[in-house]
């Protein structure tokens, strides 16, 4: 293993083992280091800028395709299949102007092309949230009984310099808290800081560092709590930062183009956990070196530098989830993404309803 992977790998073992015993001391950034960048720091939010207006809405039904008449739909006359969505403001979708151009959105869509099945989007998540915020989230979520929860967190907590075994253990909890009503999770780890253009070395190199430490930690600590993750560092990493494009106007929150780049990623993982994935044309079409079973803290170190790698756990039960499968699964095209009926749109409270200026 390389030297930065089995530094990281130590780092993200130290974290999540604080987390598990509760320690909250181990903080992503130094005091000293801290101060020494303060004024990078501030010089990089003014050069930002902000974002008008609130994320916009999406909750609602879709796939209402497989419920008109004639449509070949095994599943047609099942209830929807309930999504939940929690999370920062990349959750949330700020940064675009339409509710099907939102992440939530285009997994809703591309879930229910898969499944056959209508699904009904529920996202709790809120622009500035940070891994405290999770556990009022998913007493948000949970009384529409989800089937499937997609957290994306740890900007927040990169940015406010909060503390990482603190972090982590506030996302495993509500990852544990979600499993336990039955729930499958999938966590977007936290994305690649060091990708923003307003942010110069070496506060960039400080962001890029902290940022996959982070991811590291937060993948050990969802497969422990019997999650999966799926790296978002690295795919915001490498595309990001030769495709403006994939940027919104303040050049820090994705553009459409660079939430359907995310939202690709995730999807074949969202399909798997719900068993709707094609595994034997997956594992034919993959090459051996894109699947392994490594110690969790390798598998993590590792996903955190690798674009859209999926991080579970090798078997049930405690034992086995300190053995992580590492893969790279193909992506799938995302669908069209009609506007949910408006009918079903939920008004409860905590969807994208916060400040535009966080995350």
């Amino acid at each position: 293993m390389p030297g930065a992977q089995a530094s990281r790998a130590r780092v993200a073992r130290r974290i999540a083992t604080a987390a598990a015993y509760g320690g909250g001391g181990i903080g992503l950034l130094g005091v000293g280091l801290a101060g020494l960048l303060l004024t990078e720091s501030r010089m990089a939010i003014r050069a930002i800028g902000l974002l008008d207006g609130d994320p916009p809405r999406a909750d609602g039904v879709y796939g209402d395709a497989f419920t008109d008449a004639g449509t070949i739909a095994p599943a047609s006359d099942e209830p929807p299949l309930v999504l939940a969505f929690l999370g920062d403001s990349t959750a949330a979708g700020l940064g675009v102007n339409r509710g099907r151009e939102t992440p939530g959105a285009l997994l809703a869509s591309g879930l229910a092309s898969v499944a056959e099945r209508r699904v009904r989007l529920v996202n709790v998540a809120k622009s500035g949230a940070r891994s405290e915020d999770l556990a009022d989230q998913a007493a948000l979520a949970l009384p529409h009984r989800p089937a499937l929860a997609v957290i994306m967190i740890g900007a927040n907590d990169v940015t406010r310099h909060s503390p990482a075994a603190q972090c982590v253990r506030q996302l495993g909890d509500a990852v544990r808290i979600l499993r336990s009503t039955g729930c499958e999770v999938v966590v977007g780890t936290c994305p690649d800081l060091g990708t923003i253009k307003p942010v110069r070395p070496p506060l960039r190199w400080v962001a890029r560092r902290l940022s996959r430490q982070l991811a590291a930690a937060q993948t050990i600590a969802v497969v422990e709590a019997g999650g999966r993750t799926v790296s978002l560092g690295s795919l915001l990493g490498p595309e990001f930062a030769t495709r403006p494009e994939l940027f919104a106007a303040d050049r820090y929150h994705p553009s459409a183009q660079g939430y359907a780049t995310a939202a690709m990623a995730m999807l074949p993982s969202l399909c798997a956990t719900l068993d709707l994935w094609p595994d034997e044309e997956d594992t034919a079409a993959e090459p051996p070196a894109a699947q392994a079973v490594l110690p969790v803290e390798v598998a993590a170190a590792a996903a955190a530098g690798h674009s859209g790698t999926e991080v579970a756990a090798a078997g049930t039960g405690p034992a086995a989830r300190r053995w992580a499968l590492m893969r790279h699964r193909l992506r799938l095209g995302l669908p069209g993404t009609p506007e949910p009926e408006a009918a079903s749109a939920s008004s409860h409270p905590g969807s994208g309803d916060a400040g535009a200026t966080k995350r």
